[in-house]
């Protein structure tokens, strides 16, 4: 190799130069790669229609970039007609005379436009303020501050403080309700206090969450069990603004750990009685939520979670006896999706209730009667799956949803549909193959829909939302700009998973210099997540990570195995108890499937990389598939579902906490390691107990493993490990799948 002098773009916000001694082809390489978000971006026009309904007038706003800049249009879907929002060259003058500040067509620096129903004028945000433009005469005006939002703060994965909320006036401003010495106590309007509750104490008291019913009469709240809460704790060694570390300590239950109960009870305020209402039925809870007065106070209902997540049902209880009654009764072998596909709309006039459930097999809508707990009517039915309600029209008894799977082809590809009450009417609303996004006026009667897939830019449509009838085409993205810049989208592919019946879909991105003739190693990003489904479906001019190591010189895939969401409940039941399968079986054969199809594909060296969830993935590959992965990089990993967040591990990994769970442990299996493993994570990872993956290196240590491992000193949940993080993962690749020396980075100067 000889030494040469060059300029490397690095990262997008860095200009580094160096003499670096390695080969013109990887330097070349690693510059197209860091040269790709700046020569795509802004290279799509009239693709990013975002619509602002405003009100009921049939009107809606939406900015529109164009090679000329960024226009501002107003859509009538009455009149069928398009125009400008607002004059821009007179809006410039009146701008910079009312800021002080140079303003151009095209690029004004305005945000968050709003327009008035009559469309006289419209807000906006500028410099942290709201401003007003009065179309009549430009006349624009300052107002106030913007409220400006501070950095996210740490995750809180605590259950709430049941003793945390102020009192609650009843409806009728008679009363007001609270704790006192753990027990409920209401006041009246005149100042008498009565103590309604005498069974409270310090091991066992009352929520201040107290709900009155419409009717001000009774008023519920939920006798409380405590449990001891799970603390973590972090030591922050490298703090900005002092020498010395930082202790922090939060709450982060796991799974096992016990959980409060909570036990509704009635109140009578007229005659100041505790109504007592049957604990029995509520056995080993995960939670008790949604508690809801029906309209004429004659009952309330709550949700009731049992411990494991196999028993869901919702509780109706007599606002005169107290005596419950389960209207719906959720039950699975395995697993009810609570976190994901849970769906309730209560009609209250007609006494009904619409509910999700899996329970035929697919994820559909039911109704029942909210009196007698009947199921009246399956709404949806078939071999696909409704992915989200959008709306609910109770007067005229239809639903607008969204649904995966009724179209050929893609199954996840998500179009929107109506349907009326009793199952009848099904109609399509959106027409484009590709995944869609609706944006429904506010009265429901016409929607913007937008289509894409990650081969096709988008296209919006003004539609009918009564029958999804096409008013009038909004815009057609123009790629040519950025079909200028070489780059290659991904390719959609499907191929059999390990049933040979059912097809599994991922995507295939290559390079911009991609040459046929020659063998690429390959790349999977993986994520296998079971709350959803996760490989892209809609268009992007760039796909970050994926498409910078491909113009390393790799192919790279994503790929949605079963075990994860959004198709049949067999396919989604795979994961149960199972996190360590990861639908890895169907992956094996897809890839083996797309390099039959594409020899180039060279399956003698496939690297693997995930964070998150997708780390616990990633060393799951190459501890129980290491004759097919041979490199993997993982990042903030749940590497033992023992150590990470209750709801989500326990939602998968079943209650009580088995075997099951060692099985699928990295931990428990680190000395199953061959190939190359890099692990990354943060040392103040509040998402995924950073201990997690300690306990990995330590597992691998003591097993006698060689591996790598990159602790970032301040780091949160980096689930690509920051830049630095980036940079050690594309290195690692290079070496262990290209056999060629990364830049020495060390002799590089900032």
């Amino acid at each position: 190799m000889k030494k040469i002098k060059l300029v490397l773009d690095i990262f997008p916000i860095l200009i580094l130069s160096q003499t670096i001694s390695f080969s013109q082809g990887i330097a070349d390489d690693y510059k197209r790669a860091d040269d790709l978000a700046r020569i795509t971006m802004s290279k799509v026009f009239y693709g990013n229609v975002r619509p602002s309904w405003i009100g009921n007038t049939g009107n809606l706003f939406y900015e529109n970039l164009t090679p000329d800049g960024t226009e501002y249009l107003i859509v009538n879907a009455i009149s069928k007609s398009k125009k400008p929002a607002f004059d821009q060259k007179r809006f410039v003058t009146a701008f910079e005379s009312a800021t002080g500040k140079k303003a151009e067509t095209g690029k004004l620096p305005v945000r968050n436009i709003v327009f008035s129903e009559k469309l006289g004028s419209f807000a906006f945000n500028y410099d942290n303020y709201n401003w007003i433009c009065n179309l009549k005469d430009y006349k624009i005006v300052k107002r106030d501050k913007v409220s400006e939002r501070g950095p996210s703060g740490p995750y809180d994965w605590s259950f709430r403080d049941e003793l945390a909320n102020n009192p609650v006036v009843s409806p009728d401003k008679k009363w007001t309700a609270y704790i006192r010495n753990f027990n409920i106590w209401i006041r009246s309007d005149d100042n008498k206090e009565y103590q309604l509750s005498f069974d409270g104490g310090i091991g066992e008291y009352y929520s201040s969450y107290i709900r009155w019913s419409p009717g001000s009469k009774k008023l519920v709240s939920c006798r409380v069990k405590p449990a001891e809460k799970h603390m973590i704790h972090f030591i922050e060694s490298s703090p900005d603004d002092q020498l010395q570390p930082k202790h922090y300590s939060f709450e982060y239950p796991k799974p096992g750990d016990a959980l409060p109960q909570l036990f509704p009870q009635l109140f009578d305020a007229d005659s100041k009685k505790h109504i007592k209402v049957d604990d029995s039925q509520l056995p080993n809870q995960y939670s008790i939520n949604n508690i809801k007065w029906g309209k004429e106070s004659r009952y309330f209902t709550f949700e009731y979670n049992k411990r494991g997540h196999q028993v869901y049902k919702v509780i109706k209880v007599d606002s005169e006896t107290g005596i419950c009654e389960v209207i719906i009764n959720e039950t699975s072998p395995t697993f009810i999706d609570y976190s994901g596909k849970k769906y309730r709309h209560d009609i209250e006039e007609a006494g009904e209730i619409i509910w999700a459930s899996e329970r035929d097999g697919w994820n559909h809508l039911y109704l029942y009667d909210s009196e007698t707990g009947a199921v009246k009517q399956q709404i949806t039915k078939g071999e696909w799956v409704v992915r989200e309600v959008t709306f609910v029209d109770d007067s005229n008894r239809y639903i607008v949803f969204q649904a995966g799977g009724i179209e050929p082809g893609d199954p996840y590809f998500v179009h929107y549909y109506r349907i009326n009450f009793d199952g009848s009417g099904l109609t399509r609303l959106t027409d484009g193959n590709g995944t869609h996004e609706a944006s429904f006026s506010p009265d429901k009667k016409y929607f913007v829909d937008t289509w894409s897939r990650v081969d096709s830019p988008p296209v919006s449509v003004l539609r009918n939302a009564e029958d999804g009838s096409q008013i009038m085409v909004l815009e057609k993205a123009d790629i040519s700009r950025l079909m200028e810049t070489g780059i290659k989208f991904p390719e959609p592919f499907s191929a059999k998973g390990r049933d040979g019946i059912t097809d599994i879909w991922g995507i295939i991105i290559r390079p911009v210099n991609f040459d046929p003739a020659k063998k690429y190693p390959v790349i999977e990003c993986v994520y296998a997540g079971p709350h959803s489904s996760h490989v892209p479906k809609s268009f992007r001019a760039f796909f970050g990570e994926m498409h910078q190591l491909a113009e390393i010189g790799f192919i790279v895939v994503q790929i949605d195995g079963m075990g994860t969401s959004n198709r049949s409940k067999a396919f989604h039941d795979v994961c149960w108890k199972n996190l360590k399968d990861a639908g890895f079986p169907d992956r094996i054969l897809w890839l083996k499937a797309a390099s039959e199809k594409y020899p180039y594909m060279d399956l003698d060296k496939v690297g693997i990389y995930g964070g998150s969830a997708g780390g616990q993935n990633a060393a799951g590959a190459v501890l129980f598939h290491p004759e097919f992965y041979k490199v993997s990089i993982a990042a903030c990993g749940c590497h033992d579902n023992r150590m990470d967040k209750i709801w989500w591990n326990e939602q998968w990994m079943g209650w009580p906490v088995g075997e099951e769970y060692a099985q699928s442990s990295n931990v428990e299996n680190a000395w199953r390691l061959k190939g190359k493993l890099l692990l990354i994570n943060g040392e103040m990872d509040d998402n995924v107990d950073p201990a997690s993956t300690e306990q990995l290196v330590d597992a691998l240590i003591k097993a006698g493993k060689e591996f790598e491992y990159v602790f970032v000193p301040g780091a949160r949940h980096i689930s690509n490990g920051g830049t630095y993080g980036s940079r050690k993962r594309r290195d690692f690749f290079v070496k262990h799948l290209l056999g060629v020396d990364p830049p020495d980075w060390n002799m590089v100067e900032k």
